[in-house]
Formats: C-alpha cells, sequence, structure tokens
C-alpha cells in the first residue's frame, strides 16, 4: 500500500502550478468571463491564522469549479500594503515600512501559496509600490479637475463649468457644493484674478480642501475614520481620540448619496449589508427651517415641519460655528467647559450614548420665524456638527429624547415649558403611516390638518416668509481624506499663494521622501513636515530641497492619503496589471467588467464598501470605466472562532505598597472557594498550607471574613496547556516570557492538576488563541485544511476552531487516496461500474454543483464523505466512477485532485478538466426490493423490476431458487402479489 503523503504531494503541486503558470489568465477569449475576488489583505507581521483563509478557500473553490465548467477566470491577490500599523512598527523600531512591509507580504505569500490557491500571481498588486499608487495619483486629479452637476446627475470635467462661468456666471449652474455659496455674473467671474477664481472653483471640485471637525488622535499623531475607533479609544493602541477642527482633503462623496442609495437594489448582496448601507446614508424628506439670533442665522433642517410650533428650546453641537459668537458672558465659562469635555468623546460614542443627558444653556435666544417668540439655544453633545447643520429645533411633546432633555433641565434658566400642541393626540410615525387623513395638528393655522396636509402647509408658509424651504437630506457626510501619516500615497499637490495646485500627470508618480523619523514634528505638522527634500520644482518638474529658494519652488502637501485610497479602484488594476501607460486598458476593463463574485468581512460595509462604490461611479461619469458598480454579488464569510484558555487570578485586598503575590485558583476550585472548611478539606497539602497562609493574611488586612468572588481571568498561551484535558502545565506558564510577572506566583489546585477555563471568542494574537495554518498543513496537509474550514458550517456563520475535529476530516483524505490502491499500489481498473457506484458517482454531481452555485460548501464536504464511504463498501476501482470522482474533489482539494489525476495517467493538470456531467438515469430506480412473505412471515427480499406487472412478478418469483426451495412439498393454497410493495404465498 503506497500511503498518502501529503508533505510531498503538495510541494510538488505548488512548484508545478508556480512553473507552468497553470492559473495564468488571459484578457481575451472565446470563453465566458468570471471574476472573482477577494478582499485583500493588509499584511501583518503576525502572518495568517487559520481564520484568515476562510473566505480566500471559498472563492478558490467558486473559481476552480468555473474552469472547471468552462470559464475564463480573474482570480488574483495583492496587498493593501499602505497603512497605520506598520507605520507605528517603524515608531517603535525605527525600521523603515517598506521593509517591513516588504517582508510581511513575503510571509502572507509564503503561507498562501502553501494552501494552495489559484491565484494568478502575475496580476499581483501592493498599494504601497508606486507603480500602482501613480495612478491613485491620478484618480484623485481626476476628481480634484471634476464638479458634480446636478442637472446632468453626473461628474463633469472641471474645464466645462469654468467654461460654463464665462459664458453666464452662476446662473445656469446646479452644482453639488457647498449651501449658500456666492452668486457672480460671467462679467464679473472674467474680471476675478486667476488666484480668485481658483479660490472659487475650490468650492466646487469633487475633492476640496475645508476646515471640519476631525477624530484626533494625539498618541498617534493622526486624524482617524469612524470605523478606526472603538469605544471612543483608537482601535489600534487603544488611545484617546478627540474632536478638533482642522484643514483636511475632503472627498464630494455626498453628491453620490441618492445614486448610492437606489443603486443598492440591483446588486445581489444581502440584505443586512444593503441596510447598513442605506442607513449610513440615511435618506430624509423634510425642511430647511432658518431661525434668527442677532446678526446670525441658525438653519435647522427637520422631517417634521408640521411641528413648528411645538419648539420649545434649540440645541446646537458644541462644536457649532456659532457657540462662541451667540453665548453671553454668564455662560461662557460653562460653555468652554462643557465643550472641552465633549471633544474627548468620539461621534461614535455620542450616537451611541441614549441614555446620558447633558448639556448646557448658551444664555442666547433666538426667534422663532413665524410666531416671534423667543427660542433659548442649547449646546448638547447628542447633537452632532457633522450631521445635519449641527442644530435641531427641540419638540418635546412629539420626540422623546428632546422630551426627555426638557424634563432633565426644567425649572433652570433657558428651559420653558414644553408646549404640549399635540395633546391627546398619536403622532407616532406608525399613526401618521396609517392615518394620513386624521387631524393631527392643533395649532394656528396647520390646525386640524392631516400629517401630508400639515407637512406641506408648513414647507409653503416657510418659503412664503423666506424662513425656510423644503428640502431632502442625507445623513452621508463629505468624506475626509487626509491622515496625519507618512506611510500613505503622498498627494499630487503642491501649493502656490497657499492654494493647491496639481503636478501634471506625466511627472508622477510622486514617491515619498526619506524622513528621519515616522513621529509628527514638534511643531504639530504630519511627519513628511520632517522631510529635508519635499519641495516641487515647476521648472524642473522633481521634488528638491526645502532649503530651494528659486521662485519656482512650492511646498508639497504634508498629509497622505488615507488606506482606502487604494483600495477604492484596485479591482480594475487586476485586470491589467502590468500595464505601464495606464490605470488600466479600455479594452480590458470592457471585457472583465466589473467582480462577479467578491467575498470579505462584512466590517467594512461603511468604509471600503461604501467608497469604491463612490469612486467607480466617479469614473463612470467621467468614461473612465463602463460599470456603474465594482461588485455584483457580494458574500460576508462568518468568523472563525478561537478556544481561549484562562487562568484565573484572585484579587484579595492588600494593604497599600505591600508587595504583591499573584495568587490563581484552579478553574474547577472557584465556586468551592466561597465555602472555607469544605475547600480546605479537599485541596493538597501544599495548596492547603498556601491557602491557610493567604486565607490568615487577607484577614488579617481586611480585619474581615475571606471574599473569594472576585477572581480576574487572564489569557493563557495554549503551548502551556494540555488541549484536550484543560490541564496548564504550571512550569511551562511561569517560564513563558510574557509571564515573567507570574514567576513566583501561588497556583491553588487539587490534587496538583490545575484546571484552565475555556472560551470562543475572535481569533486574535492578544488572546494567545491563534491557530497558525502552517502547523496544520505541516501536520495535516493543506488540503485537509482546506476541507475542515468549508465542513465547519455555512460560509456566512462564525464558527468555533477546534483542532481535535480535524482529525476526522484527514482520516477521510487518507480514505480517498485509499480508493485508488490497493496492497500493490495505485490500482484502477477499466471495468465497468456497477450500478450502485454509478448511483453514487451522480447523486454526489448533483449535490457537489448545487453546493458550489448555492456557496453551500459545508454540505459538499459531507457529500465527498458518504460517496467514499460507499464506493469503498462497494469495493469500486472503476476508472468510469474513479476519474469523474477526482475532478469533484480537485476545486476542494486540489493537490491530491492532481496527484490522482497524475496517477490516472493525464499529463496536463486536472485545473481544466471537464466537471463531471449529471444524469439523471443513473438515479432513476430499475429494480425494488420485495419482501417474499409465506403465511405473513418474511423470509427474504429479492431485486424485482421497478416496471414488472402483477402477472410477471408472480412469474419471477416462482422462478427463483430460494422461493422453489421453500415451497418444496407444499402446496399454493393462495399468491397475493401488490406491485411496489409485497408477494405472499399461503401455503399448506
Amino acid at each position: 500500500m503506497v500511503h498518502y503523503k501529503h508533505i510531498e504531494i503538495e510541494k510538488k503541486w505548488q512548484e508545478y502550478w508556480a512553473q507552468n503558470k497553470t492559473f495564468k489568465t488571459l484578457n481575451h477569449s472565446e470563453k465566458p468571463k468570471f471574476y472573482a475576488l477577494d478582499m485583500f489583505p493588509y499584511p501583518s507581521g503576525a502572518g495568517l491564522h487559520v481564520g484568515h483563509p476562510l473566505g480566500y478557500i471559498a472563492s478558490d473553490i467558486v473559481s476552480r469549479y468555473k474552469r472547471h465548467t468552462g470559464f475564463n477566470v480573474l482570480h488574483p491577490m495583492g496587498y493593501d500594503s499602505f497603512g497605520l500599523p506598520a507605520e507605528q512598527y517603524a515608531i517603535q523600531t525605527g525600521q523603515h515600512p517598506a521593509i517591513t512591509t516588504r517582508d510581511n507580504i513575503a510571509r502572507y505569500r509564503e503561507q498562501m501559496d502553501r494552501i494552495g490557491f489559484s491565484f494568478d500571481w502575475d496580476r499581483e498588486v501592493k498599494t504601497s509600490n508606486p507603480d500602482y499608487y501613480k495612478w491613485t495619483q491620478e484618480i484623485f486629479i481626476l476628481l480634484f479637475d471634476s464638479w458634480y452637476d446636478k442637472d446632468a446627475d453626473k461628474a463633469r470635467p472641471i474645464s466645462e463649468l469654468e467654461s460654463r462661468f464665462r459664458e453666464s456666471g452662476t446662473t445656469t449652474i446646479n452644482a453639488a457644493t457647498d449651501e449658500d455659496l456666492p452668486e457672480f455674473t460671467a462679467d464679473e467671474w472674467n474680471s476675478y484674478t486667476k488666484e480668485e477664481q481658483e479660490k472659487i472653483l475650490l468650492d466646487y471640485r469633487l475633492t476640496y480642501l475645508a476646515d471640519t471637525e476631525v477624530n484626533w488622535c494625539p498618541a498617534l499623531g493622526t486624524v482617524l475614520a469612524n470605523d478606526e475607533i472603538v469605544n471612543g479609544v483608537s482601535e489600534r493602541g487603544g488611545h484617546p481620540v478627540v474632536r478638533k477642527k482642522m484643514r483636511q482633503w475632503m472627498m464630494r462623496i455626498s453628491a453620490y448619496a441618492e445614486r448610492l442609495l437606489n443603486d443598492l437594489d440591483g446588486l445581489d448582496w444581502s440584505d443586512s449589508i444593503k441596510e447598513i448601507q442605506r442607513n449610513w446614508i440615511g435618506k430624509s424628506v423634510g425642511a430647511m427651517v432658518s431661525f434668527k439670533l442677532d446678526e446670525h442665522k441658525i438653519d435647522v433642517f427637520t422631517t417634521r415641519p408640521d411641528t413648528i410650533y411645538g419648539v420649545t428650546f434649540m440645541t446646537l453641537a458644541p462644536e457649532h460655528e456659532l457657540v462662541d459668537s451667540i453665548t453671553t458672558d454668564a455662560q461662557r465659562d460653562a460653555v468652554e467647559a462643557y465643550k472641552k469635555a465633549t471633544a474627548a468623546r468620539s461621534e461614535r460614542e455620542r450616537m451611541a450614548d441614549v441614555k446620558t443627558i447633558s448639556g448646557v444653556f448658551t444664555g442666547a435666544y433666538a426667534t422663532h420665524p413665524i410666531s416671534g417668540e423667543k427660542i433659548p439655544v442649547w449646546i448638547g453633545d447628542y447633537v452632532l456638527a457633522g450631521y445635519g447643520t449641527g442644530a435641531v429645533m427641540a419638540v418635546p411633546c412629539g420626540d422623546e429624547r428632546d422630551h426627555a432633555f426638557a424634563n432633565y433641565f426644567a425649572g433652570q434658566e433657558g428651559m420653558p415649558a414644553i408646549k404640549n400642541i399635540f395633546e391627546g393626540v398619536d403622532i407616532s410615525e406608525e399613526a401618521y403611516t396609517a392615518k394620513d387623513n386624521t387631524p393631527i395638528c392643533n395649532s394656528d393655522f396647520l390646525n386640524g390638518m392631516s400629517y401630508k396636509e400639515a407637512m406641506a402647509a408648513a414647507i409653503a408658509k416657510l418659503e412664503e416668509i423666506g424662513a425656510g424651504k423644503g428640502k431632502t437630506n442625507y445623513r452621508l457626510r463629505d468624506a475626509v481624506f487626509s491622515r496625519q501619516r507618512y506611510w500613505g500615497e503622498p498627494f499630487p499637490v503642491y501649493y502656490k499663494n497657499g492654494l493647491p495646485q496639481m503636478i501634471d500627470r506625466e511627472h508622477l508618480p510622486l514617491e515619498l521622501p526619506e524622513v528621519d523619523e515616522y513621529l509628527p514634528t514638534e511643531d504639530g505638522a504630519p511627519p513628511l513636515g520632517r522631510a529635508t527634500t519635499w519641495s516641487w520644482c515647476t521648472m524642473e518638474n522633481k521634488v528638491v530641497s526645502n532649503e530651494d529658494d528659486r521662485d519656482c519652488v512650492y511646498p508639497l502637501e504634508l498629509n497622505t492619503m488615507p488606506g482606502w485610497a487604494g483600495s477604492s479602484w484596485y479591482m480594475f488594476r487586476y485586470m491589467d496589471a502590468s500595464n505601464e501607460n495606464e490605470m488600466f486598458s479600455k479594452e480590458a476593463q470592457e471585457y472583465w467588467e466589473n467582480v462577479d463574485l467578491y467575498i470579505g468581512g462584512s466590517e467594512h460595509a461603511t468604509g471600503h464598501l461604501l467608497y469604491s462604490r463612490f469612486w467607480v461611479k466617479v469614473l463612470h461619469d467621467l468614461g473612465k470605466v463602463t460599470v456603474n458598480e465594482p461588485f455584483k454579488k457580494l458574500i460576508n464569510q462568518g468568523m472563525i472562532l478561537g478556544q481561549s484558555a484562562f487562568v484565573h487570578r484572585w484579587e484579595y485586598g492588600i494593604k497599600k505598597g505591600a508587595k504583591r503575590k499573584p495568587i490563581f485558583f484552579s478553574h474547577d476550585l472557584i465556586e468551592k472557594a466561597v465555602k472555607e472548611k469544605a475547600f480546605i478539606d479537599e485541596i493538597n497539602d501544599q495548596a492547603k498550607h498556601t491557602y491557610k497562609e493567604l486565607l490568615s493574611y487577607h484577614k488579617e488586612l481586611n480585619n474581615s471574613e475571606a471574599s473569594f468572588n472576585h477572581f480576574t481571568p487572564i489569557h493563557v498561551d495554549l503551548s502551556v496547556i494540555d488541549d484536550l484535558n484543560n490541564n496548564l502545565n504550571i512550569e511551562k506558564f511561569k517560564n513563558h516570557p510574557l509571564n515573567i510577572e507570574y514567576k513566583n506566583a501561588y497556583f491553588i489546585s487539587s490534587d496538583n492538576v490545575f484546571k484552565v477555563s475555556r472560551e470562543v471568542e475572535k481569533m486574535s494574537k492578544s488572546k494567545f488563541n491563534v491557530v497558525n495554518p502552517d502547523d496544520i498543513c505541516e501536520q495535516y496537509g493543506a488540503d485537509t485544511l482546506r476541507l475542515y474550514e468549508m465542513f465547519l458550517g455555512p460560509l456566512e456563520q462564525a464558527k468555533p476552531w477546534n483542532t481535535a475535529g480535524i482529525t476526522g476530516v484527514y482520516g477521510f483524505i487518507k480514505k480517498l487516496w485509499k480508493l485508488y490502491h490497493n496492497e500493490n499500489g495505485f490500482h484502477v481498473s477499466d471495468e465497468k461500474a456497477s450500478p450502485d457506484s454509478m448511483k453514487t458517482l451522480h447523486k454526489t454531481i448533483k449535490k457537489v454543483r448545487e453546493d458550489i452555485e448555492n456557496f453551500s460548501f459545508n454540505t459538499s464536504v459531507s457529500s465527498f464523505m458518504i460517496a467514499v464511504n460507499e464506493l469503498t463498501t462497494q469495493k469500486c476501482n472503476s476508472r468510469e466512477v474513479l476519474e469523474p470522482l477526482a475532478i469533484l474533489v480537485s476545486p476542494y482539494a486540489p493537490h491530491i485532485a492532481e496527484e490522482l489525476w497524475s496517477l490516472l495517467g493525464h499529463e496536463k493538470s486536472i485545473a481544466y478538466a471537464d466537471f463531471p456531467v449529471f444524469e439523471e438515469k443513473y438515479l432513476v430506480e430499475s429494480s425494488k426490493k420485495y419482501p417474499i412473505s409465506f403465511n405473513g412471515k418474511m423470509k427474504f427480499t429479492l431485486e424485482l423490476p421497478v416496471d414488472a406487472s402483477k402477472d410477471e412478478l408472480e412469474k419471477l418469483v416462482l422462478e427463483n431458487d430460494k422461493v422453489k426451495q421453500q415451497l418444496e412439498g407444499k402446496t399454493i393454497r393462495k399468491t397475493i402479489v401488490v406491485p411496489g410493495k409485497i408477494v405472499n404465498f399461503v401455503v399448506g
């Protein structure tokens, strides 16, 4: 018997694929195209753990299947290699991020190759390579050179806008831009200086500079996106984050809000991801209302203009631009203190906190636009500067949060009594939906109107008196595009007289300069401020020294682009990755169109996915791509969870300054520890001695009975425990390099067996529950890893990893191998397969085809196991069955499939062999087992034709030798034949 040697076989075929470029894809083919893509990884120093390849394995199965079924498949891989982690590592170690990124990529590539993915590595992209980010810089220039024409509902070149300004000023312009921009005539435009015109155009561009509130992390020295903040601190490092106003590059994604919303309907994405995006875009229909306050005007967007008479007070975001101007001297100190406290809370934290009520009265009063009443103005952190206008008109009788705020501050200066204009009326949203014609308003000219009538009448009145207008609003805000980091795409921007100028495309890429440190400068400038050669010469068109004082030398932008810049368009670069003359050719993009299957994590729902959709729409508007969406079908793979282990440290009272001696309790003793006497009798002598000392010490310190109800779980490296019995190896634990502080700890256990507790949670290096795929590949093989990850459960669901369970899948692989071998070696015959074996084969073909097309990979693995068990029982060694079986298995376990295919006599790779076709005839039953009874007692069964008539059945049965033997010497008194059921003889 030739044993299955997974290490040799997998190495052999991985080398074969690489040398023969088995998965190299052409951009032209008569075959139909299929583009499968994974969200490309950030290459961290930790490498891959077994949770990372889950989505890659799924996409690889589909890609291999599509090749088998006649498709030209594009299945690329690359690296999202700019980012904060590499920069933080550089700050800590002084090592250049390019070096650590290069090393990390090499590690990832080695691991991915070992798992046997069918990637076309000739198309590999790395966002940190200048030959890639030169095109990202070009896209930035495209955005800078574009504006959004709301009449055409698309982006257009900025040169067209300039022409229209020259011809007719702003009279025919309907652009997506900030509100209340000054209007001008053609004559006025033509009289402006070039510099004045550039300032005006900056307000119209799709990427522009603006002073905006950002999430500033002082410890990291950079702005963070909302999805980089968790519970008010940075996701990377857990550092405090504050709100701060900074001048930043912005992306005008808000111009595309309606298109981003509407185009979700045509995408084959999960309802949950679509709903997340819909909520993030947040379309609301209502009105913009203006409240006057001295020489100022406070604009409020409301979806309930019909409640205008119920306004009791107003609340501004603490960061609102008018707060400092309107606050009275008497309230200034309180307002400043509140603003400072609010700056320490992130937007996400403020949005999530629906229970805490806080705010401060500014001392100012605005004027109600219709009634003329004085309305007190407050600030409160539940209002966000970045959403709506940063101000709300509070109607406590119609809004739960406004009501809670008014009640909380009732009786204080600036909080009048609630004006209940809806007494006895159901004003819930459900009531509006169901009762459009029910009178709901009890105030002035709105009295007695239905909801819809009141909405329309209120808007009409506001427009009539010039205090407002109907408006559709979106929660989606323009995206901050600047990062105060080193390791990111440099902006292709220099500044002339303080205004941004673009470097000509022909001189790209603008590459990152060398710096001595990667921290922000002493004066707060980003790390690029440390570069001594970071100025642009417009005469030589190159980067020159900052000390160059020629008139043609200008300072370059010091910020870099965010991580999502490179990942917003990479799917198109894969189509034509080696093109040196353009981002990608028109022909390549027209052939591949967009991604047919995209697999990645749901955590990118409002970041990467939204931004990439935005960029693709811009590229489409400008004629760079033919598609309006980047990803047709999206699947979010679930998380593979780790089995964490914990030791439990007892937190006992101790005198201030006393030397702490860590004490750990075996997990099985924690509950018993509360019952002192019974517990002491059960533990071993050494533990009992230690425990009595501690008990005495604890009582001495606290002058009370010992309390054993406070234990802190500490993560334990899995290498120091017996995984099967959950027993801690105390010596290994003490000597582990990360446990130096526990070198002299006490360990309370029973019979010297110290138990740890276990918990399923996210796999993470910090939780010591990471399983290295290299170890699995070494011990069990990559094919086993691939099959096991699929076998764990449905792709979209989270599931715990259990290394002990992998042995069953490894056993299946060996059983599959054995099916093709006997004691003398490889043994497959050319004899015709039995009907049973053909039935097993074709029901497996049917199931596997359906499973792959429905992404139900776990049930396919079960089908393989059933098929191999049945074929083994049937002693099948027929090529007619085993050859197609190898192809069936190939997408899931490609290495063993390639080896078996080769042993079957094929010289070419199995990768492009035709997938077996299901034939129903093999599942159609031609015979049926009939119970044969004598005087009502079944003696045996016979296989008889399913289509035989009653007379034919009786004849066939009577001719059977077993029946003749039973009837010998007996007389048949009656024969009962029920077709499809029984044959019974009454004999005497």
